[in-house]
């Protein structure tokens, strides 16, 4: 099964205040990131993080987040976002990419960090995840935004994300 998430920013202390999460600090963000990746996600589940992994680049900061990431469950995919230098696109991935096409059953999904108003496909049902957009940005029919910050702070699966598509407003190229 894949389960779909963006920029949990995993040791960036200013997240909490620019995107108002409601977490007291860091170890109270991280710690609830982990358990609720932990139930949602199994050994066997292909975790797809679409971009901004963590925050930082000192070594005491790499070791920090390298100890969150082997934390976390699953076959992990980074769709690199542009807080994802490399050092994080150096970890223990089962792959990288700036911008890859897969199936999830019969669904073809585009996945990248970043919005796009157009991708391959689009108009034979293709859908579009992104993150990298904070705040209440959600997306439009066809191109939804996995981003923590507009699910509750969770990772989720396809089939939350078609019902999300078919409620968000009319994509302003296809419709």
């Amino acid at each position: 099964m894949n389960i779909y998430t963006a920029d949990p920013h995993f040791g960036h202390a200013n997240i909490l205040r620019l995107c108002d999460r409601p977490f007291a600090d860091l170890d109270a963000m991280h710690s609830h990131y982990i358990e609720t990746f932990r139930e949602a996600v199994g050994p066997d589940d292909d975790l797809w993080i679409l971009g901004d992994l963590a925050y930082g680049r000192s070594a005491a900061r790499l070791s920090a987040i390298t100890a969150i990431f082997d934390a976390l469950p699953g076959r992990k995919h980074l769709v690199a976002g542009n807080h994802d230098g490399p050092r994080i696109r150096g970890l223990s991935w089962t792959s990288v990419h700036e911008l890859v096409e897969i199936r999830d059953g019969d669904q073809l999904l585009v996945l990248c960090h970043y919005p796009l108003l157009s991708w391959n496909r689009a108009q034979h049902g293709a859908l579009h995840l992104f993150g990298h957009v904070h705040g209440d940005h959600r997306g439009y029919r066809g191109a939804v935004n996995v981003g923590l910050d507009v699910w509750d702070h969770r990772p989720v699966r396809l089939n939350e994300i078609r019902v999300r598509s078919e409620s968000l407003a009319p994509n302003p190229v296809y419709g």
